[in-house]
């Protein structure tokens, strides 16, 4: 199952061999700029871009001896280069090159996600059409309040996953930064102009200003918008769950054909992808509060940051796009049952028509607080005696002073509180 929801793009990113690529490329593109600039010979520009090659395993032999691994790295890579190594990292340090890898990874994995957002996106505004009108109750608190339909119920989520797609893309906007500034970002050693020419070559911003590393707000910011969407798809995921309970079986997760729900009881239908999808929010959100940790690092840098990110980084956006793909297929094959709906509507005996029945009275000419008062008692008839609340309203002596039968039987009808659906849905083009 989990195979099945894997994109193999993202998992990509993060690999030792993509990471170490994009360290080289930076370093390439470092000696491109030096060299128009005269600081190294040109003529060792093209020997570099040739024998500029480096294995996994070379990498890691040498990391066991050094205890650094950008430096195992350079040597793996000089290994290969020979003497034009020299020109290779001048006047960098080890944040130039990994950070900036690290940014155009990131900004890599935003785009993945940000492409999931779309689908989560395209899918929702097609339920919300279907069920433009499919009338069911809401609840508030658990219990029941008045009818809507589930149409906007989608609506809703499809208006919080714009948002999410708005964050994410200022998030990506944020982490999308270089630097090539050197050991405090002073750029004593490095000529400003190669960070400037290196980022544009990696799509990124060069980051105003830098101490040794790039300042880990933004990394936050990136995982706090990350957790943001996770805890969106936990709550989409715990509404589904709910209505699926069997005493209200609105909607139903998708039930494969030979799946089974229990070990023991066979008669089992459990909301398993959706709890998953709960389970792993709480990881992302975990993850969030270790790169709020991140932020504050000793002076100019430490490294403390580091062996968070080697975890959370990779971690975060594997599985907030694993998620959204779990959540686009949940979304797709959701089943619904209207008839379900409409019963459990009709299991209070009319009592979610309350509010429609004081307003009723107060178009009349009744204060509120006594309208309240009247149609309470008779609603409190019904949850504790399990009297019929619209045989009470129509018999009520005071009530009747001012409704008529019909006028109290034209307050039981949904369709008055459907009669702004089409206002409400055309705002998201429904």
């Amino acid at each position: 199952m989990i195979k099945r929801y894997t994109n193999p793009a993202m998992g990509r990113i993060w690999t030792d061999e993509n990471e170490f690529q994009t360290m080289l490329d930076i370093e390439i593109y470092a000696c491109e700029c030096m060299a128009d600039l005269g600081q190294i010979p040109k003529e060792a520009v093209p020997v570099i871009k040739e024998k500029a090659k480096f294995s996994v395993e070379r990498i890691r032999e040498i990391e066991r001896e050094t205890r650094h691994d950008i430096l195992a790295f350079l040597q793996a890579v000089a290994e290969n280069v020979g003497d034009e190594a020299k020109y290779i990292h001048m006047g960098l340090t080890s944040s130039d090159v990994k950070d900036t890898a690290q940014g155009a990874m990131m900004k890599q994995a935003a785009g993945l996600i940000l492409e999931d957002l779309h689908r989560l996106h395209a899918v929702l505004k097609r339920r919300a059409a279907e069920h433009k009108y499919t009338v069911m109750i809401g609840r508030t608190h658990g219990i029941h309040a008045e009818p809507m339909t589930l149409g906007l119920k989608f609506a809703l989520w499809l208006d919080e996953t714009e948002r999410n797609i708005r964050r994410l893309e200022a998030a990506q906007d944020t982490v999308a930064v270089g630097k090539i500034s050197g050991a405090v970002g002073t750029y004593a050693n490095i000529d400003p102009k190669v960070e400037q020419y290196v980022c544009e070559k990696m799509g990124l911003k060069p980051a105003r200003l830098a101490t040794q590393v790039i300042q880990r707000d933004r990394h936050a910011e990136f995982m706090t918008t990350l957790a943001i969407i996770a805890s969106s798809l936990d709550k989409f995921a715990t509404e589904i769950r709910n209505l699926q309970r069997t005493d209200i079986r609105e909607v139903e997760e998708y039930f494969h054909p030979g799946q089974k729900g229990s070990s023991a009881m066979p008669h089992k239908r459990n909301p398993i992808t959706c709890e998953r999808v709960s389970g792993l929010a709480r990881v992302v959100r975990g993850n969030a509060m270790a790169s709020l940790e991140d932020v504050a690092l000793w002076h100019e840098r430490d490294i403390s940051h580091s062996s968070v990110e080697r975890v959370i980084l990779p971690d975060s956006t594997a599985l907030v796009d694993y998620m959204l793909r779990l959540m686009i297929d949940i979304i797709d094959k959701l089943l619904v049952y209207p008839d379900a709906m409409k019963a459990n509507m009709n299991k209070t005996g009319g009592l979610i028509y309350s509010q429609r029945l004081m307003l009723a009275l107060v178009d009349k000419g009744m204060a509120r607080e006594t309208a309240y008062v009247w149609i309470q008692r008779n609603a409190m008839a019904r949850w504790l005696e399990n009297a019929d609340f619209k045989t009470n309203v129509t018999n009520d002596p005071d009530i009747k002073q001012y409704l008529s039968a019909a006028e109290i039987e034209a307050c039981f009808e949904y369709s008055y509180y459907l009669r702004h659906v089409d206002t409400i849905m055309a705002r998201f083009g429904l």
